[in-house]
């Protein structure tokens, strides 16, 4: 290539390699550390992803961090994110405005794809999430619920440390309103005056539900802490290996296989995840 030449890329290189624009449209502080940022892509684009992928988030001058897609899919140019301010990219974030513009590439891994949707129509749908965890399994939950009637039952765990660091409040209230075939529990770690529900790990929920275990799946998502004991909990309760699916986000860093900081055990899991079933992982002594 002559100098100068222009560079030649293929159409799969853009998706991969070239950020594109987003425009915040809505911000919002859930706790002290995180927010939720609405987004907007150009005119005539669409994310196209589909739940639990995630998107690479770049700040020019920066640097890029992988941040999960918290909204359902949808053929529109706005999508959501849930972010915690744990470094530089996410820190800088959360100093914009609405009206600035971030960029993302993306959507990039294997999330709950038509197979796995397929599977679970007319089951027994168990969300246990865990923190931070409620973000990426949003996307499902909020996709679930408006069509539960396609389900046997649909049942909503969530567990978070204290009432202070809940996310998405007034969104779960509604989810918990919803009543017939929907159920919704919540539990935290430690409580304080105002806390008049459970307090407990998010395992102690589990006991709680009244579930068929050959008919049930579970979708897991949390702190790593969390999935041997969800996972234990679940067997325990005859649920089958291969209808527990977990999201397992280990230091995601090009989304694309090249860096080699996602590996487990030989396994990329920007590229095979981020959602494996347990059945697939069981013998990855890095996956729980």
């Amino acid at each position: 290539m002559t100098a100068n030449a222009p560079l030649k890329l293929q159409s799969r290189d853009d998706k991969l390699y070239l950020p594109v624009p987003a425009k915040i449209i809505a911000i919002k502080e859930f706790t002290a550390k995180e927010k939720f940022f609405r987004l907007e892509l150009p005119q005539g684009m669409s994310l196209g992803h589909v739940p639990a992928q995630f998107v690479m988030v770049s700040l020019f001058g920066i640097g890029e961090a992988p941040i999960s897609i918290s909204s359902p899919p949808s053929k529109d140019n706005i999508f959501e994110l849930c972010v915690r301010a744990v470094g530089d990219v996410t820190n800088n974030l959360h100093r914009l405005n609405v009206g600035d513009v971030i960029h993302i590439r993306g959507p990039f891994g294997h999330g709950y794809e038509d197979s796995i949707i397929q599977r679970m129509q007319g089951k027994q749908i168990v969300f246990i999430a865990g923190g931070l965890g409620y973000a990426p399994v949003r996307s499902l939950i909020n996709k679930v619920v408006p069509e539960h009637k396609n389900y046997e039952k649909v049942f909503v765990l969530y567990g978070y440390r204290n009432p202070s660091e809940k996310l998405y409040d007034e969104e779960t209230k509604a989810i918990a309103a919803v009543g017939g075939n929907v159920e919704y529990l919540e539990t935290v770690d430690k409580s304080d005056a105002t806390w008049k529900g459970n307090v407990g790990v998010i395992t102690t929920l589990i006991p709680k539900i009244n579930i068929d275990p050959v008919k049930t799946i579970a979708v897991i998502c949390g702190p790593p802490v969390m999935y041997k004991f969800v996972v234990k909990s679940l067997l325990e309760r005859k649920v089958p290996k291969e209808n527990i699916y977990m999201s397992l986000e280990r230091r995601m860093k090009c989304g694309v296989g090249k860096c080699g900081h996602c590996q487990m055990e030989g396994v990329y899991v920007c590229q095979k995840g981020p959602v494996f079933s347990y059945a697939d992982v069981e013998h990855n002594e890095e996956a729980l």
